[in-house]
């Protein structure tokens, strides 16, 4: 759980008696990394230590690779990201994009930038929230690499899961009348961050001002420390229920059903009224004057998954909570549209999370 009270530790906390990570030299660093190891899968024939990794894949399976990266002041901020959130919430990242291909996530290899500031503590403290995502989506870490930084921490993941040939789900094969459906909740990352951002900018101004976020725990928890969402995906398996499309939330909603509609050649309608938003979210969206929509469809940063289903899966789909039908797909390759409470349509917009942009 994320709490009011580490927020307000990470922006008050001092650095004195904390040991520096230079002192530990490379070696050192990567034999405290390596000791944050859990349990190996049968994969994993030859995990860190040596030159590179081993991997046997079972018989009858395909690799599934991807890579992000989190970059300090771009994608987070230290000032309010406690470490061990941090590090819980990079891997999550990751494992949300290999669910997204419905392949099982299986390993990952961990590249840090550490600046001066970083000492031997705040390394345990980020690895032990690795380690805890790790045992949490039962995968290994098999390696990695670390160097020296001026000033920013960034971190970089590469995941790889495993998924039976010829059984991954890719963006592009939504068919026309499919429905469309999203995993929980939307807009409640952003609002976690519009939060935390207010309050560091009040603390900037007055350091003595405590931050206010007691009545925020669940957008918080959503920001600072998500999850991907592999028992949707599991429930999925379990009922039978195969998307003919599917990726994560991670760019926002709208972001993401342009990715299905364009890949599978297609247009998108939603209904902004199915919308499913939290009432934590709604309660920031009020505090700020904000449209609760605005957050729901632009916010990103969430780890839910976006995917289509045919029609005739609406039956078993109603069995699964927290799975919410939202549109479908249309013929129309430049219909994006959005339908309001009275039944009027408007251009969805394009707009959600930027690394170039934001």
């Amino acid at each position: 759980m994320v709490y009011a009270n580490d927020i307000c530790r990470e922006m008050t906390k001092e650095s004195e008696n904390k040991t520096p990570l230079h002192a530990l030299g490379e070696a050192g660093i990567h034999q405290r990394i390596r000791e944050c190891r859990i349990p190996s899968r049968s994969e994993t024939f030859l995990g860190p230590g040596d030159d590179a990794a081993i991997l046997r894949p079972k018989q009858g399976q395909e690799l599934v690779v991807t890579k992000d990266m989190l970059v300090e002041g771009v994608h987070f901020d230290l000032m309010y990201c406690p470490l061990h959130h941090l590090g819980y919430k990079a891997v999550s990242a990751n494992v949300s994009d290999v669910v997204g291909m419905g392949a099982e996530p299986a390993h990952i290899v961990l590249g840090l930038g550490l600046p001066p500031k970083f000492t031997v503590e705040a390394l345990d403290a980020f690895m032990e929230g690795v380690r805890h995502a790790c045992a949490r989506y039962g995968i290994d870490l098999i390696g990695g690499d670390t160097v020296s930084t001026l000033s920013d921490f960034f971190i970089s993941i590469t995941a790889i899961g495993y998924v039976e040939t010829g059984r991954s789900i890719v963006q592009s094969g939504a068919r026309k009348n499919d429905l469309l459906c999203v995993s929980g909740n939307l807009g409640a990352a952003y609002a976690g961050f519009l939060m935390l951002d207010r309050e560091r900018r009040i603390f900037l101004e007055n350091p003595e001002v405590q931050p206010d976020l007691t009545d925020h725990t669940y957008v918080l928890e959503r920001q600072l420390r998500p999850e991907a969402r592999t028992d949707i995906w599991e429930q999925l398996k379990q009922a039978g229920i195969r998307p003919t499309a599917m990726t994560d939330v991670s760019d926002g909603l709208s972001k993401s059903c342009f990715m299905i509609g364009r890949a599978s050649g297609l247009g998108v309608r939603i209904d902004l009224e199915r919308l499913p938003i939290h009432p934590g979210t709604l309660k920031v969206a009020e505090e700020l004057n904000m449209d609760p929509y605005h957050l729901a469809l632009h916010g990103g940063e969430e780890y839910e998954l976006l995917f289509t289903v045919p029609m005739d899966a609406y039956a078993e789909l109603q069995k699964i909570e927290n799975i919410t039908v939202v549109g479908f797909m249309e013929e129309d390759p430049e219909a994006f549209r959005m339908i309001d409470s009275s039944g009027k349509a408007f251009p969805m917009q394009e707009r959600g999370w930027d690394g170039f942009e934001n």
